[in-house]
């Protein structure tokens, strides 16, 4: 477990700079822009390689609490919303425009789901820190007035929901094999 929060620790840790802008600038500012998004994208892959071990190693069968019924019913629509919000977090998209701060909300759906879907100790450590971090980051992104104006295009929004959805799709049928879970009849 030690290493799923140290991984959590530094890969959100990281993300959580932008919430706080005179330590973002001031490191931006020392280290220059290359260095500083090396830095940035060394300190989150070293991160998320940690979780994912410690997410492995940790004990499955340590329980918190009882998986809700209604968010295991929920997840695939939930998880395929939070995808298409994840693409069009990154387009010229209404969806974008309408939600402000599309990946954030995405990742709230996301880790909210699987929290309430699994129970397991490794789980709630994981999902709940996502959603701990996601909910910060929103209300910070929120108070700094964080979006940048653009004008949305039809075509972005199509894009976004098609493409959410078909990594939604493939991610739905190898969840099996990738997570040891299936969500839907038609996996692996």
């Amino acid at each position: 477990m030690s290493l799923l929060v140290a991984g959590l620790v530094l890969f959100l840790g990281i993300h959580l700079l932008p919430t706080v802008p005179a330590w973002r600038d001031a490191l931006h500012a020392r280290l220059g822009d290359k260095p500083y998004r090396g830095v940035f994208s060394l300190v989150s892959l070293a991160g998320l390689v940690l979780i994912v071990i410690g997410y492995m190693r940790a004990d499955p069968t340590v329980r918190m609490f009882d998986p809700v019924p209604a968010a295991r019913a929920i997840a695939p629509e939930a998880v395929t919303l939070a995808l298409i919000l994840f693409a069009a977090s990154h387009m010229r998209a209404h969806l974008r425009k309408w939600v402000q701060h599309p990946m954030v909300v995405g990742v709230i759906l996301w880790s909210a789901v699987h929290l309430l879907a699994n129970g397991e100790l490794r789980a709630t450590v994981l999902f709940g820190s996502f959603l701990a971090w996601a909910i910060v980051d929103y209300v910070s992104a929120l108070a700094r007035g964080a979006t940048k104006p653009f004008v949305p295009v039809v075509r972005q929004d199509v894009m976004a929901i098609v493409g959410g959805t078909a990594v939604a799709l493939v991610l739905m049928a190898v969840h099996r094999p990738l997570f040891g879970v299936p969500v839907v009849g038609f996996g692996l």
